[in-house]
């Protein structure tokens, strides 16, 4: 079976893939993959290679074409400011110029020549960076040793930091690349680069970020930007959504000259930004809109998720009810049903009714509560439950009542009791031939 051709990212190269497209501005997110996959997931290299493809100078993985790639000087875009070396005057400055141009010429051949030759015995170690912030504090460090502490406030961290923080800032960032060997970097920071006015300017209008390109950091730097001579700066800032070189200053440049383009540059790319913070604040005034309704919906979801649930409350409550109601209905339904069933059990089980000439018979008159009256003949022997089971298994009788005597008034102990496990007999509770008793009703005590 076929390996699949996409395997899952981790979490940090996602967060690197959404930061480089981030930085520069490619919709396509195999495209940024594929870039970081060639950078070996290096994003400052990634992006400087990036910037590198914008500027004209070949990718490091695309070889050139027979003839190189170069940058349209008459595409405004790109500003290019090239201080050259004044040439000598007068005929002892021709003629020490043209004494030592062969011992320049036959020096800096060679060196070149070491170099390359150094380049096949051992790798330039600048080529690996590993600690790009070192590098940038041992450059400052070396910077203050040799020219003091009054100068721009250099930015304390990587190159692609840099860009990242200008881009969220919407600030223009100045590249400066140091050249420690170049004859001109002493004379430039000494005396344009700290210069007053200089620094006031930069500290107010952008941010400011520089390494020698003898560190790992600057030298990566380079190979990005692709300077020509020392000293370097080049201004970057956010156009059309990416992170795009706007100027390039070379050569040893005055304070005032330098002044002069870095305002021109800002100046012809201020519309840029402020088109970009439009741009930033209408997508900000939409996102914040869109989360206000998307907030009013969730209230108004949440309000009518609310009311069903109240209306859910409220039919399970109705059906509840509903449901005691009927299982009340049911019992006393059961409980009719049963004392019906009781009241002929009664029935089935009184004695038969004696005899009007029975002399050891009792007639009795009851009056129920309601009014009416119920004639029967009882035995004197007769348990006084006797007369209770008989009233109870009538259909006008109450569920629970107490048989009562008016001469003298007392309550007749029909059912076992406390006082009277076993009720008396007729004769025995003192009844006469003839009696009239009362039936009080209970159901509601």
């Amino acid at each position: 079976m076929a390996a699949p051709e996409e395997r899952d990212l981790t979490q940090e190269q996602t967060e690197k893939l959404l930061q480089f497209q981030d930085l520069t501005g490619i919709e396509s997110m195999d495209q940024c993959r594929h870039t970081l996959e060639q950078h070996n997931w290096n994003i400052e290299a990634a992006v400087q290679d990036r910037l590198n493809e914008q500027e004209g100078v070949p990718s490091v993985f695309n070889p050139p074409p027979s003839r190189p790639l170069q940058v349209n000087t008459a595409d405004h875009r790109i500003y290019s400011y090239v201080v050259s070396r004044p040439q000598p005057r007068g005929l002892l400055g021709w003629g020490y110029y043209l004494i030592m141009l062969p011992f320049r010429f036959t020096y800096y051949t060679i060196l070149d020549i070491f170099r390359f030759a150094l380049r096949f015995i051992r790798p330039d170690p600048r080529s690996r960076v590993t600690d790009p912030v070192g590098d940038i504090v041992s450059f400052m460090q070396s910077f203050e040793e040799k020219y003091g502490r009054a100068h721009p406030v250099f930015y304390q961290g990587t190159y692609s930091q840099a860009l990242n923080d200008a881009k969220r800032e919407l600030r223009f960032l100045l590249v400066y690349l140091h050249g420690d060997d170049h004859q001109d970097s002493d004379e430039f920071c000494r005396n344009t680069l700290c210069a007053p006015e200089v620094i006031s300017l930069i500290n107010t209008r952008m941010l400011f970020w520089a390494c020698s390109t003898n560190k790992p950091e600057g030298y990566r730097v380079s190979q990005a930007l692709r300077e020509n001579t020392y000293p370097f700066l080049a201004m970057i800032m956010l156009k059309d959504r990416r992170m795009t070189v706007v100027g390039r200053l070379e050569g040893l440049i005055q304070p005032d000259d330098l002044i002069n383009q870095l305002t021109f540059i800002m100046d012809a790319n201020h519309t840029y930004l402020v088109s970009e913070r439009l741009e930033r604040e209408e997508r900000n005034q939409t996102q914040v809109l869109r989360q206000q309704q998307d907030e009013a919906y969730l209230a108004s979801l949440r309000a009518d998720q609310e009311k069903e649930r109240k209306k859910r409350e409220e039919r399970e409550r109705k059906r509840r009810k509903e449901e005691e109601v009927q299982q009340q209905k049911l019992a006393e339904e059961r409980r009719r049903q049963n004392l019906q069933e009781e009241k002929e059990r009664k029935m089935e089980c009184l004695p038969p009714e004696p005899s009007p000439d029975d002399p050891e018979s009792v007639k009795i008159i009851f009056k129920l509560p309601n009014d009416s009256r119920v004639e029967r003949r009882f035995h004197f022997s007769q348990s006084l439950t006797v007369i209770h089971d008989f009233l109870f298994s009538l259909k006008e009788s109450p569920e629970k009542f107490q048989i009562e005597a008016n001469f003298p008034r007392r309550v007749l102990p029909c059912v076992p009791s406390e006082e009277w496990p076993n009720p008396p007999t007729l004769q025995e509770a003192g009844l006469s031939h003839t009696e009239v008793l009362f039936v009080q009703d209970l159901t509601d005590e």
